[in-house]
């Protein structure tokens, strides 16, 4: 089976680690980042964030580009708290706290069987942690983003603080990216999508200038990005976690789905 080249959307920086560990896979696969992560706005918060780090119960993180941005303004000989809780939906996020000194003990993350890497599977694990009633909370997360787990936070008397310690922007593509982007368009057979956000899908909108994109297929993380990409027309669209060896697995199974192209 001639597997088509996989196009990486996730934000740039974690582009290389992916490509890397499904070239391993045997799995051809490039980069397409249609989501630039850029620093806060407003790096105060973040430094605020920081100095109270010590008084909160628990640092909910949203991604690995949340722990990235946010321990880039620890300050100088900064070591995570003992009695705080880091929290993350995805074994990526919780590899990068680690790699900050993050102890495992203190790593909340969705069960490794979980059905899906997502706020309402980390939530099965942080619920029955403690009683959350009067718990300092920090979300840490991008200017925006889903609520979920805030509001069951706070339903459960926590007292959730969202911090943006990043923002997102539309993807800056470079010649060689633009001419991929072009090329995938044009012959939809040679390549298949690996979309992790939703967003990422949107920024498709203005390339396709409104044209269904006849015949491209789809890898999504989760079902709400699996809609997203349906709804912009591609299809087949199959759901996958947010693994390399997940996403190889689901390539195979893509395959079997396309019709003859």
């Amino acid at each position: 089976m001639t597997l088509p080249t996989l196009l990486v959307t996730r934000p740039r920086a974690q582009c290389a680690d992916w490509l890397a560990r499904l070239a391993a896979l045997g799995v051809p696969a490039a980069a397409l980042p249609l989501i630039e992560i850029l620093p806060a706005r407003d790096a105060a918060p973040v430094r605020a964030a920081w100095a109270g780090l010590a008084a909160a119960e628990l640092a909910v993180f949203v991604s690995p580009n949340a722990v990235a941005q946010f321990f880039a303004h620890a300050p100088a000989g900064a070591a995570w708290p003992a009695r705080t809780l880091a929290a993350c939906v995805g074994p990526g996020s919780a590899q990068a706290l680690a790699a900050h000194g993050v102890p495992p003990a203190q790593i909340v993350q969705p069960a490794a069987d979980a059905a899906g890497l997502d706020s309402e599977h980390l939530w099965e694990r942080l619920a029955p942690r403690r009683a959350w009633r009067g718990a300092r909370v920090l979300l840490l997360r991008g200017d925006g983003g889903r609520e979920w787990l805030a509001e069951r936070l706070a339903e459960a008397g926590a007292q959730v603080s969202a911090v943006a310690v990043y923002h997102r922007a539309g993807p800056r593509l470079g010649a060689a990216e633009q001419a991929l982007l072009a090329g995938a368009l044009a012959h939809p057979a040679r390549v298949a999508w690996l979309f992790s956000s939703a967003e990422a899908v949107g920024h498709l909108r203005e390339p396709l200038a409104g044209r269904p994109p006849a015949g491209q297929r789809a890898i999504a993380t989760h079902p709400r990005i699996a809609d997203a990409a349906r709804a912009a027309g591609f299809a087949p669209v199959v759901l996958a976690r947010p693994d390399p060896q997940a996403v190889a697995g689901a390539l195979k199974a893509l395959l079997t789905e396309s019709p003859a192209l």
